[in-house]
């Protein structure tokens, strides 16, 4: 998936400056796509060569004027026609995961710290999506918020982001129990 998807799909929450959506990035799709500002300005300039998004300049009193960007007819139907392809399989690329395949070549502390550091970023970042989940849901249960809501899809990523912190917690916690167990056992 491109970079450039994650913005037109960010885009359908109506218009934003190039800083809105990196900070939209980070409290809504980083749970499934990254980007670094930099690499967002450059896909925001490309797709505005493209006719993807537009760009209008809004003035402002004691601060710097700035461009905002909206979807435009091009942009949506790349939109559309990006959700009918299928997606390709997902494969994970972890470089925690090669240090804990190859933790029993030698003293495991480095990689128990790692884990720890892995848990602790899990822990974090699952309570900033429980922060979007009760701002998203604003007072309302789940399935109001789901059979009312105008968009849905921004709730449907973030359950998925609380999952697979949920499971990142799970997994880091046992492991870091058996290697501890191990460790006690060991001559």
């Amino acid at each position: 998936m491109a970079l450039r998807n994650a913005v037109l799909a960010a885009l359908l929450e109506g218009e934003a400056s190039g800083y809105d959506l990196a900070k939209g990035f980070d409290a809504s799709v980083a749970n499934f796509w990254m980007a670094t500002p930099q690499q967002l300005y450059r896909e925001l300039e490309r797709m505005t060569s493209d006719g993807l998004i537009e760009a209008r300049l809004v003035r402002q009193e004691r601060r710097p004027n700035k461009r905002v960007f909206s979807l435009t007819a091009a942009g949506r139907a790349a939109l559309r026609e990006f959700t009918a392809d299928p997606p390709k399989p997902t494969a994970i690329r972890d470089e925690l995961l090669v240090k804990v395949q190859a933790v029993d070549a030698g003293d495991d502390t480095a990689v128990r710290a790692a884990i720890t550091e892995r848990l602790e970023w899990a822990r974090a970042k699952l309570a900033r999506y429980e922060r979007l989940r009760a701002r998203l849901l604003d007072g309302r249960t789940e399935e109001e918020f789901l059979v009312r809501a105008e968009r849905v899809g921004p709730y449907l990523t973030l359950m998925r982001g609380r999952s697979f912190e949920e499971e990142n917690i799970r997994w880091a916690e046992r492991a870091l129990d058996i290697l501890e167990r191990r460790a006690t056992v060991r001559p």
